[in-house]
Parts: C-alpha cells; structure tokens; sequence
C-alpha cells in the first residue's frame, strides 16, 4: 500500500520489519526488493530478490519480473555510470592538455618581455601615419610627438 501511494521510505522500513519478524518469508524479501528499487536500491533489491528465490525457487512471478527486471537496471546503471566515467577521464585529460605549464621566470619568456617592451617604445616614439586622400592617393608620414605632420584634415582621412 505504502508503494502504491508513492512513500518508498515508509515502503522500505515496513517491508524490512516484515523481514525481521519473518526471515523465512519469501513474499516479505519479495516486498523488500521490490520497495528498494522505488528508492533506486538496484543491488540491494536484487539481493533481496535473491533471497526470495531462495527461499522459494519455484516462484515465476520473481524470476521473470522482479529479479530479470533489476538486473536489466543494473547493467543500465552500469553503462551509464562507466560512460559517465570515460566522459569525465576524457575532460580531465583535455584540460590538462589546453593548460601548458610555463615557467614565467625563464630567460625565453624575460626576453620575450623585453623585446615586447622595446617595440612599444619604438612604437610610442615615433608613430606612422597613413592618410589617404579624398582621390585615393595614399601616402605613409611618420611623425615624432614634438613636431607632428598632419596636413589638413578636410582633405584627409586619418588612419592609424
């Protein structure tokens, strides 16, 4: 009754309370697997199938539907736990592959940095201008930051 109205923990405890009172009782382990895979209990169901059989081996009704039914579960359960574990092996491996471990006090990466550095100021010390006029002409000025050479701006388009 307690299975039917869907309270699989009452369902459990009752069923179990009927085991212990009873252990001889093939219907009670039937009853216990049976509330154990409501929970998501699949071993423990098919071990309580187990023992039902076990008691009474002649039973078609546990046989066919209760234990063939929780082993099919179970290897359900286990395919998707395994390929769940793969998928998660194969993350971690990708993760650890995209991420290279770089020691940033090497001399290669100081003089990387260095020459980055010395670019820039280049760059800032004299900057290249490209103006193109109105007709197409295209022509490359570089400027220095105390004297800049910008002809006038209605005739040009600026672009750095």
């Amino acid at each position: 009754v307690l299975m039917s109205l869907h309270q699989m923990f009452p369902a459990v405890h009752a069923a179990e309370m009927a085991v212990q009172r009873n252990p001889r009782s093939w219907d009670a382990w039937q009853t216990l697997g049976r509330a154990q895979l409501g929970l998501g209990e699949i071993a423990l169901a098919i071990r309580s199938f187990q023992v039902s059989l076990h008691i009474f081996p002649m039973n078609p009704e546990v046989w066919k539907e209760d234990l063939s039914w929780a082993r099919k579960l179970y290897e359900q359960q286990k395919a998707t736990k395994t390929e769940a574990v793969h998928t998660l092996a194969k993350v971690k491996e990708h993760a650890q592959e995209s991420i290279p471990d770089y020691d940033f006090e090497s001399d290669e990466v100081v003089a990387v940095c260095a020459a980055i550095a010395e670019k820039e100021k280049a760059l800032s010390e004299a900057r290249t201008v490209v103006i193109v006029s109105a007709s197409g002409t295209v022509e490359t000025v570089t400027e220095k930051e105390d004297c800049p050479t910008t002809p006038d701006e209605t005739l040009f388009i600026r672009a750095r």
